[in-house]
């Protein structure tokens, strides 16, 4: 596996403070009918700590923003920094380090290896990083989410509530600077969904992260810092307050 160079960063077009950001991104696919446009010169910028959830009608591309976002996926054009890193010019390998040190995911079907208990789904990634004391931070974490009598348990032999809260220890266990959620309450009741939420703001509190949160959930999103919603592949600012003192977030 390459290693991220110190010569993929790049301050020049962005705040000083910035943890995130985009300029004049656009994603195109080929699609039966031609060329389909699903962003188009989106420009955005979040600093540490800030919480940001994004907003759309379904088939907007939010997630296919989110995914860009984290590095998951490649723009068609423009650039992307995520912690000092440009992804737009790093190749795939390159994009899994930078990840595997700086992101954690939430997703709204979970995404729990079937074959592995709790315990070892949260492991995984202190794993990966060579966590020596895999075992007993996954524990805790698992703890820290009221999971401790279902350890052993696989995620068959979870409630949907149950699995989203392995989730969220799995995506804390690595602590991450950015936390990407997509629809992290979609498949959940809204009594379970409230606790999620409560749960996922309290974990970001305590260990500061920034937040990227996708919702079709107004209620939800007026919990982050800042509301966007993406609008014919742009990002409109949906904040009550006036865009000169957004500071720490643009959406042009």
């Amino acid at each position: 596996m390459k290693k991220v160079s110190e010569s993929t960063t790049d301050f020049s077009s962005k705040s000083a403070n910035s943890i995130l950001s985009a300029r004049n991104l656009c994603k195109q696919v080929d699609a039966q009918e031609g060329t389909l446009t699903i962003l188009s010169g989106l420009d955005l910028e979040v600093n540490q700590g800030d919480s940001v959830a994004i907003l759309g009608a379904s088939g907007a591309g939010k997630s296919t923003l989110l995914g860009l976002l984290a590095g998951l996926d490649s723009a068609s054009s423009g650039d992307i920094w995520l912690n000092g890193h440009r992804l737009t010019a790093l190749d795939e390998d390159q994009r899994a380090e930078v990840r595997s040190h700086t992101v954690g995911f939430v997703f709204q079907n979970f995404q729990l290896l079937p074959a592995l208990t709790a315990q070892e789904n949260v492991m995984l990634p202190l794993e990966l990083q060579g966590n020596s004391r895999a075992d007993q931070e996954a524990q805790q974490l698992l703890e820290r989410v009221g999971l401790q009598h279902r350890l052993s348990h696989y995620p068959k032999q979870l409630s949907g509530g149950e699995q989203q809260r392995v989730a969220l220890a799995r995506a804390f266990a690595s602590d991450p600077k950015v936390l990407f959620a997509d629809e992290p309450t979609g498949n959940l009741d809204p009594h379970t969904g409230e606790r999620i939420i409560e749960l996922l703001f309290e974990l970001n509190r305590e260990q500061q992260t920034t937040l990227i949160l996708v919702t079709h959930d107004v209620s939800l999103a007026k919990r982050c810092d800042y509301r966007l919603q993406l609008v014919d592949g742009r990002l409109q600012n949906l904040n009550d307050q006036p865009a000169d003192n957004t500071q720490g977030l643009q959406a042009l």
